[in-house]
């Protein structure tokens, strides 16, 4: 693989491989947090076990997926409807 810079370490997503590492581990369940959608069908198609989406990823949140949860933003706003 390539790598942008040889002088840090870089982190690559692969979803595939981050499923087949659980295949060996034997996981009876895979619960995803965080990755994006094409990468969490990737992560699907190649895990054993039953997979569920927690969080995705996505833009809106500035790909910050949990953001919504502890945001005092969202939370005012979704007491302004209830």
């Amino acid at each position: 693989m390539q790598q942008i810079s040889s002088e840090r370490q870089e982190v690559m997503c692969n979803p595939a491989g981050q499923a087949r590492l659980l295949n060996d581990a034997k996981t009876q369940l895979n619960v995803l947090c965080g990755l994006c959608v094409g990468h969490d069908a990737i992560f699907s198609k190649v895990s054993e076990a039953p997979v569920t989406t927690l969080i995705a990823k996505d833009r809106v949140l500035a790909y910050n997926p949990a953001g919504a949860i502890y945001s005092r933003y969202i939370r005012e706003r979704f007491q302004e409807t209830a």
